[in-house]
């Protein structure tokens, strides 16, 4: 899972006993190197969707770690692209690895859960990151991007069918979830990390109760499941207004 350039398993340790944001500035130098970083195949499939939608003007990676994302928006923006993350660390790392070329881009420091902008974007992505968010806290999140949303903006995201219960991968996730947990109960500060927590359904509907219209698009490279529902989705969701300026 990880490459020789990767994170040593005492540095996985320290940064798992440190706060969400001390542990990825922590882990940035090496993030690249791990299975963290969101794949290139998610990124392409999700460049294909939004190059479908848009094109667009500006926008926002949310939550951009070290800068995966930005990619995707240079693709499909034709002025300016915006990465915000809570961690110093990760950003240093996207700022140092950036692209030249295409639209100019920004890097913010930033919560996610109180974003220092206002309605400013087309289009606002993610990847990778709500697992860093509990249940409780994704009506806030939402509301805050539906706010940096210009009318007719749209936010995009890839989401994952959960496993197969009983499967490898369902007692994979399980174990995790269960040690994060553990962890949490007996160290502080807490590190927020539960992927099993983000199901289609409950986002779904805490993106309509934000007041966005939601559409999803299978990404058919990576296959079906047994009932032939599709194994990864994209999830955009629109916010009201008209469209023009997108167009």
């Amino acid at each position: 899972m990880f490459t020789p350039q990767g994170p040593t398993f005492r540095e996985l340790a320290v940064q798992a006993l440190s706060s969400v944001e001390h542990g990825y500035d922590l882990l940035a130098p090496k993030f690249d190197h791990t299975p963290f970083r969101t794949p290139d195949p998610f990124l392409r499939s999700a460049a294909r969707v939004l190059g479908g939608i848009g094109p667009f003007d500006s926008g926002l990676d949310l939550c951009c770690g070290t800068g995966a994302g930005m990619d995707v928006l240079r693709t499909v923006c034709r002025e300016r692209v915006t990465g915000v993350d809570i961690s110093a660390g990760m950003l240093a790392v996207a700022r140092e690895g950036a692209r030249p070329g295409g639209p100019a881009a920004t890097w913010v420091r930033g919560d996610a859960r109180a974003l220092p902008f206002g309605p400013a974007f087309d289009l606002v992505v993610s990847f990778g990151a709500f697992g860093h968010f509990l249940p409780r806290e994704l009506p806030g999140l939402f509301s805050q991007v539906r706010s940096v949303l210009r009318p007719g903006g749209r936010f995009a995201f890839p989401i994952v069918a959960p496993a197969r219960p009983g499967s490898p991968g369902y007692w994979a996730m399980l174990g995790f979830d269960t040690a994060m947990r553990v962890r949490n109960a007996v160290w502080r500060p807490p590190f927020v990390m539960y992927y099993r927590e983000f199901r289609l359904g409950d986002v779904r509907r805490e993106l309509v109760r934000a007041g966005l219209a939601v559409e999803l698009y299978a990404l058919p490279e990576f296959g079906r499941r047994s009932d032939g529902s599709p194994r990864c989705r994209m999830v955009v969701a629109t916010a009201p207004g008209h469209t023009d300026h997108l167009t």
